[in-house]
């Protein structure tokens, strides 16, 4: 019996070791050259490794101008949207609480994890993938195929793929077609602390979070988490008195900023390293995400396992397992706000 324990612990010992440390370095080595390789096609960076988002490149306006090839038509044009993407949720948002829905179409794209593209749900133009719907708008393209894409059904064309851009046109230049044309979300009065607030949330928060996520030296890493929490923290401290970020009144950086927060503990806080505090630990910041998602319609546009599925189960480099986790629990998002106080009930 004691030759036979002797046998069965030599046995486990053999199958439960630990690789040898030759192949524990070989195996790190090949797997860190292949990771750098697929986040350069990825995300391009730096010299010091941070992320660079490179430009949109279809800059075109849908307006009233006369002679402006765009004119603002009902059933005209057609958005093409990723339920993950927080660039394409803008429009969605602002879609929503314009009331464009009869106005502007939606056609819904999922990212391909084996090709590495965005596929759409339900064929356009004849097109299965959002890279065949970028050839057919300017043949031999050969740039990055991203969402949001606004589409123009009468010359076969992209518009625009800028979602700052676009949720400029959806908020002014469809007021006849709109349910909800009193609502503006970029008013003259505020428009300059509007575009502040825009640029330095887009720095640290909207792409701070990829900067976090997609950086290949720790240095940027640390430098992007740290501008990311330093803003959050000023968020919070702003909130404190004002129900918006511009005070009392609901605007585009109110919608730029939400896309973003909502997918914060859902993705950025594990998959992206982002993971210095919760939105939902900050008191201002916790409250005024539920407020924004408690508006009428915006909780439709919000879709928080597509939101898993597109980042955990597509991002290979920074989840080679795809592994989608069960959480986290977002129950709290209906929770009560108690925000009115700090300015007048937005009327919808």
């Amino acid at each position: 019996m004691q030759n036979q324990n002797s046998t069965n612990e030599k046995i486990y010992k053999k199958g439960n070791s630990l690789p040898s440390g030759l192949i524990i370095r070989s195996g790190k080595f090949v797997w860190t050259a292949l990771w750098h390789l697929m986040m350069s096609q990825l995300a391009p960076r730096n010299k010091s490794g941070e992320y660079i988002r490179p430009a949109s490149q279809f800059r075109n306006f849908i307006s009233t101008q006369p002679g402006n090839l765009y004119q603002p038509q009902s059933g005209r044009y057609r958005l093409f949207v990723g339920l993950g993407c927080p660039w394409a949720h803008r429009t969605l948002v602002v879609r929503s609480l314009k009331g464009l829905e009869d106005a502007i179409s939606v056609t819904i794209v999922s990212p391909s994890p084996d090709e590495g593209i965005w596929i759409l749900n339900q064929q356009q133009e004849g097109c299965r993938t959002l890279p065949q719907l970028y050839n057919l708008a300017q043949p031999g393209y050969k740039g990055r195929c991203t969402v949001p894409v606004l589409w123009d059904a009468q010359t076969k064309t992209i518009v625009n793929n800028e979602s700052s851009e676009i949720i400029l046109m959806l908020n002014s230049q469809f007021n006849e077609f709109a349910t909800n044309p009193t609502l503006d979300l970029y008013p003259q009065e505020l428009q300059e602390q509007i575009d502040r607030w825009n640029e330095k949330i887009y720095h640290t928060v909207n792409n701070g979070v990829y900067r976090c996520g997609f950086a290949q030296t720790q240095e940027a890493y640390e430098r992007a988490c740290n501008e990311l929490f330093a803003c959050l923290d000023e968020i919070d401290t702003v909130l404190e008195t004002n129900r918006y970020l511009c005070g009392d009144k609901l605007t585009l950086a109110d919608v730029r900023l939400f896309t973003t927060l909502f997918r914060f503990d859902i993705v950025y806080y594990g998959l992206f390293k982002c993971n210095r505090r919760r939105i939902q630990d900050y008191k201002n910041l916790g409250a005024y995400l539920r407020d924004f998602y408690q508006l009428p319609k915006v909780a439709d546009t919000c879709d928080p396992e597509s939101i898993k599925r597109d980042y955990y189960g597509s991002l290979f480099p920074l989840n080679p397992g795809g592994i989608i986790p069960c959480g986290p629990d977002l129950t709290n998002l209906m929770e009560p706000h108690h925000r009115e106080s700090l300015g007048n009930k937005l009327a919808l």
